[in-house]
């Protein structure tokens, strides 16, 4: 192990600034596409989550209508129950009407018959209330299961696209994986570091960044003149003042480019 070391230190310091510049913006143009992939693959499980928490809360809200549908039913029938038993006191009391031995009897059993009446008009009344309302649940059942129905084929058609992009994208990561470990290779462990470490905090992951119109391409402050002639020198390795990022010029992407 200690052999493999000495030979990496010795061949990444035998390697120019020039050249270990190129070697971190190669790296960092890896690593960005890298970061696509991971952010497009990234988002799709967290709209497959959120599409099976709301599939979830339509599944609890459908059957606590149902629920409430088949306990109103419940209160209808009672309410019915009440009415039959309501009108067998009436009929009951009527009949006792006839047999009576004075009026107080009489007006008591009247009394008796205008509440039990009063009980009927309630009954009826809270039926219509219920049937309203079971109206209304039943609706709002048939428009869950629609919007349930719609979820579950969104769910369906990104778990698809999920499986498709991953089964799309594995093979190119691990392709650019490879490369981007292969590059680390050129570069000493320092600067990949440093490197990482910067990657880890700026926005984007962008480590290494050009300057374009003449301000830094990572937090866009204004380059000083004589910096940027420094950083076209290619002469040591430069970081901006104030994001920390490394700075490169924008012909390290044309001889990027014309080098692939």
């Amino acid at each position: 192990m200690a052999i493999e070391n000495n030979k990496k230190l010795t061949e990444t310091t035998d390697i120019t600034v020039e050249e270990k510049l190129r070697a971190l913006f190669e790296l960092q143009t890896v690593d960005s596409e890298i970061d696509k992939i991971r952010t497009l693959r990234g988002e799709l499980p967290l709209e497959v989550q959120d599409l099976e928490d709301e599939i979830a809360g339509l599944q609890t809200r459908i059957g606590n209508l149902e629920q409430e549908v088949v306990n109103i039913d419940t209160a209808i029938s009672n309410k019915k129950n009440e009415i039959i038993n309501a009108k067998t006191l009436i009929k009951k009391y009527e009949d006792q009407q006839n047999n009576v031995r004075n009026n107080r009897e009489f007006d008591s059993l009247s009394k008796e018959i205008e509440y039990q009446t009063l009980e009927i008009e309630l009954c009826e009344k809270r039926i219509r209330e219920f049937t309203s309302s079971t109206k209304e649940k039943n609706v709002a059942i048939e428009e869950s299961n629609n919007q349930l129905e719609e979820r579950n084929t969104d769910l369906k058609n990104k778990k698809a696209e999920l499986e498709e992009i991953v089964s799309d994208t594995q093979k190119e990561e691990d392709s650019l994986l490879k490369k981007s470990i292969e590059i680390e290779q050129f570069i000493e462990e320092r600067l990949i570091s440093a490197y990482k470490k910067i990657r880890k905090n700026a926005r984007n992951g962008l480590a290494v960044v050009t300057v374009e119109r003449d301000a830094c391409g990572g937090c866009f402050n204004k380059i000083p003149p004589q910096r940027q002639l420094d950083i076209r020198s290619r002469k040591k390795i430069i970081v901006c003042e104030y994001c920390g990022r490394i700075l490169v010029d924008s012909e390290i992407m044309k001889i990027e480019e014309a080098g692939a």
